[in-house]
């Protein structure tokens, strides 16, 4: 007898990055030196403080279970981290700590998304969005962007693409792949414009506090009608320890907890209780050096990548990123990244994994590592281009 796949799979894309990560694993087990500039995980250790919490914790034996919706003192701790950093009180009983910013977008729409419901979301976006929608049965409504709107979604973009099917609308910001970031203002027409259709707004925050420039405006600041997914991953360089956070309206608070319960049973408890460091002044201060860091790599990034010809029309705000355009290059900037890793040990993201707006035109240039290391990056990558028939 046959054992077929489950429908739903098939809605669901691969993560086309994964592949190349493969083959670069590969190639270092072959003694190759690769260059990973495709994978959104930080190079920096964990803080200590927050290490030294989780050991702490481990060394005393109580890695129990925690309540579904999550640690009482961390759900406490991160609403005193809204009202400090963004002037706003949100009740610890609407935030919900969960497996990374993955497990709280999985209960955001698990409790909210219908079958048949259409969710808009810009086009490039982090592909897993699309996906999870696909898991909920929903359907997932990419509307193609660019710099115009700083690739992120419009009031007047919801306005012309809701139909009588829409339910919600996902925005990020700052935004994988671009690294862009909506401003105040627009943000709050947004929230304002779903609201008005009775749709749900989901807000990807998981990049705030890696920002350069100006601070990224959470959504709780205009409605409190809307989901907030939040991650220790990135800005607190927890990638592994697999924590995050999501706030929900008020009215959804029971059906949060009892799907939480149902599929998570609880976050990790000892990730929960390193956590809780985060937000402790010396983890703070640690996380505004590296922050610095960030901003000059993208500084550094951005001035090579345009003086070898590569277009990057909008400088990244956030989150850290570059997606250029390559078409001056290729136009399939999956070959052109496949044969990047292979002739010069160089790892790049190509646009495919992000929608399909310009996809084929467009790379997506993590600086998650070191200058030095970009600058021999960069290096290869510029003799490639000399070599490689365009």
């Amino acid at each position: 007898m046959s054992n077929p796949v489950a429908k739903r799979i098939q809605q669901i894309s691969p993560f086309y990055v994964m592949e190349l990560l493969q083959r670069a694993k590969e190639l270092e087990a072959q003694g190759r030196d690769i260059i990973h500039m495709e994978i959104g995980e930080p190079d920096f250790a964990t803080p200590q403080t927050i290490l030294n919490a989780g050991i702490t914790h481990l060394q005393s034996g109580q890695v129990k279970y925690t309540a579904a919706a999550g640690l009482s003192q961390l759900r406490e701790k991160i609403a005193e981290f809204y009202q400090q950093r963004h002037g706003i009180l949100v009740p610890p009983e609407r935030i919900f700590i969960t497996p990374g910013a993955s497990g709280a977008l999985l209960l955001a729409l698990g409790v909210s998304l219908n079958p048949g419901d259409e969710l808009l979301m810009a086009d490039p976006c982090y592909p897993c969005n699309a996906n999870f929608a696909a898991l909920f049965e929903g359907i997932a409504k990419r509307i193609p962007v660019d710099a115009d709107t700083q690739y992120q979604l419009t009031d007047e973009l919801i306005q012309q693409h809701w139909t009588q099917n829409t339910r919600a609308v996902l925005l990020a910001s700052p935004s994988n792949p671009t690294g862009t970031m909506i401003p105040a203002q627009a943000l709050q027409q947004t929230i304002n414009q779903v609201n008005a259709y009775g749709g749900n707004f989901y807000s990807d925050e998981i990049y705030h506090g890696l920002t350069y420039g100006a601070d990224a405006t959470t959504a709780l600041k205009f409605s409190q009608n809307v989901f907030v997914i939040n991650s220790f991953s990135k800005y607190f360089g927890m990638t592994g320890w697999r924590v995050g956070w999501l706030v929900v309206p008020e009215a959804y608070i029971e059906a949060t907890e009892k799907l939480a319960q149902n599929v998570f049973i609880a976050t990790s408890t000892n990730s929960q209780f390193a956590a809780l460091a985060a937000f402790e002044p010396e983890t703070l201060l640690e996380l505004e050096r590296r922050r610095q860091a960030f901003e000059k790599r993208r500084d550094f990034l951005y001035q090579r990548l345009v003086e070898m010809g590569f277009v990057c029309p909008v400088k990244p705000e956030g989150a850290f990123y570059i997606y250029a355009n390559c078409s001056k290059f290729t136009d399939d900037s999956f070959k052109f990244a496949v044969d990047l890793l292979e002739a010069e040990g160089v790892a790049v993201t190509p646009g495919k994994d992000f929608g399909s707006h310009e996809a084929r035109h467009h790379i997506r240039f993590a600086y998650t590592t070191s200058i030095e290391n970009m600058e021999i990056a960069l290096s290869r990558l510029e003799r490639f281009i000399k070599q490689t028939p365009h």
